[in-house]
């Protein structure tokens, strides 16, 4: 997983929580890096998982919650980073269309050895999308977070749907109505 994800994390811990937390994350979370990221390393996604739970034991908020929020978060961050993307979209359902097919292939020309999810989409109709998510990573959460940050940012309104269609969570169906 690339560092800018545990930067970035860092970065809302401390904005929401205090660098106290931070702190304390990397000093009692077991980070075979020793909690020491860069924003363009590749570090294990099992670290993130190990952060967040740590995060949820020490404030009482569900790991899927923190997910969703973090996600949104990043959002945020890319809208920054990754502008030049964002703005070939005049919409949120444009833009979550383009990720797989477009932003992915980008994102692998920039880091190629990236593992990033898959998405297979689907427009039903002009205000549903359906977004079959397939990773084996299992962070439908955070990706859940990052839809929601997209709505946000295009100023839509939408009810995502979630739904695993493996129990594992390898396979995760969104569905997004406006």
């Amino acid at each position: 997983m690339k560092g800018i994800v545990f930067t970035e994390f860092f970065e809302m811990v401390e904005k929401e929580f205090g660098y106290e937390m931070v702190d304390t994350l990397v000093d009692t979370t077991n980070l075979p890096s020793g909690g020491i990221y860069t924003a363009v390393g590749t570090y294990d996604h099992s670290e993130i998982v190990a952060l967040v739970v740590n995060l949820s034991n020490r404030t009482q908020i569900p790991v899927p919650a923190l997910l969703r929020a973090y996600g949104k978060y990043l959002f945020q961050t890319f809208t920054r980073a990754y502008h030049h993307f964002i703005v070939k979209a005049p919409d949120a359902f444009t833009f979550l269309g383009f990720i797989h097919n477009y932003i992915h292939v980008e994102v692998r020309k920039l880091y190629p050895d990236a593992e990033l999810p898959h998405f297979d989409i689907e427009h039903a109709d002009d205000n549903t999308l359906i977004m079959n998510y397939y990773s084996s990573r299992k962070m439908a959460d955070f990706a859940h977070g990052l839809i929601e940050g997209t709505l946000l940012h295009f100023g839509e309104n939408a009810t995502i749907t979630q739904q695993a269609i493996n129990e594992d969570g390898s396979h995760v169906q969104f569905v997004i109505v406006k």
